[in-house]
């Protein structure tokens, strides 16, 4: 297993900072996920851990060897595109053993060493075929055991499921991230998904025009977000406008949206302007629970089989959303009034902008 360390790499394209003095550390056998909107830096910063991009400044190291001065095919890595990048005129067979071939590994090594890679991604006896002949989660496995099989000590992944429908997409995210822990690699792993990105990662780095907003394990960083940008950026989520009134010793007063919010500690002074971040799952409806309340109207509801989701608004016309469980009854209709209980301790307080 190998560790990577990244410190105050920067990158510049005309006068666009596409990656601006990023540090990160990466521990042994991690899947490490780069994540956030197109644009952010993150392919850029992966391009130049794989080699395929100059460091303008900074470093990057395996251990402690420090690589950024090689050429990619002198790091030790293994990466799967985006696109897949297969050859159509190879057979799966010839697509995987194409990195041992460069590396002039024996025939009878290579042979063994394909079978065994196609074997760990389920494709056991597909060698022969075409590329055309599989669909497309059979050609992003036959990319991944050409990034397996010339074994690097770090694997890299460039939106790899992008291409995928849905319900693919779920099972070959379970697939990676199964495949990466029964080897111990260290992964990193780039995504735009929210949800992909919370599902497999041990850690996650959301990056906003360049930096590093927030670097934290998925439950950390969903929920406790450092700025607004990560809390709206990562899930869904409610942000409220809204005025800094009294600490009660507990809880921070707020006023917003026409009613009174409760916030879990002293967020900021008397009078200053907030942003309040709550997350839909977080407002329950109708439950008997005690603790504080807000008011609002239901505008709309849309039943999505596991889960259920409330469209709402507060006094003051703003919209908000609510999560429920699928099962759960509702015999109310639009227009209907909604007392919403909350735990205060889950509405996270920002500067506002």
């Amino acid at each position: 297993m190998t560790s990577i360390r990244i410190k105050n790499l920067t990158r510049t394209f005309d006068t666009v900072r596409a990656v601006d003095d990023i540090s990160l550390d990466i521990k042994h056998g991690e899947l490490f996920t780069l994540l956030g909107p197109s644009g952010c830096g993150k392919t850029t910063l992966l391009r130049m851990i794989a080699g395929f991009a100059d460091v303008e400044s900074g470093s990057i190291s395996f251990d402690a060897r420090r690589i950024d001065g090689l050429p990619a095919h002198r790091r030790d890595i293994g990466m799967v595109f985006q696109n897949y990048a297969i050859f159509p005129n190879h057979t799966v067979a010839g697509n995987v053993a194409y990195g041992l071939k460069a590396r002039n590994v024996p025939a009878a090594e290579i042979k063994s060493r394909v079978d065994k890679a196609l074997e760990r991604v389920r494709l056991a006896g597909y060698g022969p075929r075409s590329p055309h002949q599989l669909s497309g989660g059979q050609l992003q496995r036959v990319a991944i055991a050409r990034a397996l099989v010339i074994e690097p000590a770090v694997l890299l992944f460039d939106e790899p499921l992008s291409n995928l429908d849905a319900q693919l997409r779920t099972e070959m995210r379970i697939e990676i991230r199964q495949l990466q822990q029964a080897l111990g690699l260290t992964a990193i792993y780039v995504t735009h998904d929210q949800e992909e990105a919370l599902a497999i990662s041990d850690r996650i780095a959301v990056l906003r025009q360049g930096k590093v907003e927030q670097v934290d394990t998925p439950e950390r960083i969903y929920r406790t977000p450092q700025t607004a940008f990560v809390a709206e950026f990562l899930g869904s989520t409610n942000m409220v406008p809204g005025i800094a009134g009294a600490f009660d010793g507990r809880n921070t007063h707020v006023a917003a949206a026409g009613t009174e919010f409760a916030v879990r500690g002293e967020i900021a002074p008397p009078g200053a302007p907030v942003l309040l971040s709550l997350r839909p799952e977080a407002l329950r409806l109708g439950d008997g629970s005690d603790g504080p309340r807000i008011q609002a109207h239901l505008t709309l509801r849309e039943f999505l089989g596991p889960m259920q989701r409330l469209h709402a608004t507060l006094p003051d016309g703003t919209q908000i959303r609510i999560s429920a469980l699928g099962a759960q009854a509702f015999d109310v209709l639009p227009g209907a009034s909604l007392a919403l209980a909350y735990d205060p301790a889950q509405i996270k307080a920002f500067p506002s902008p």
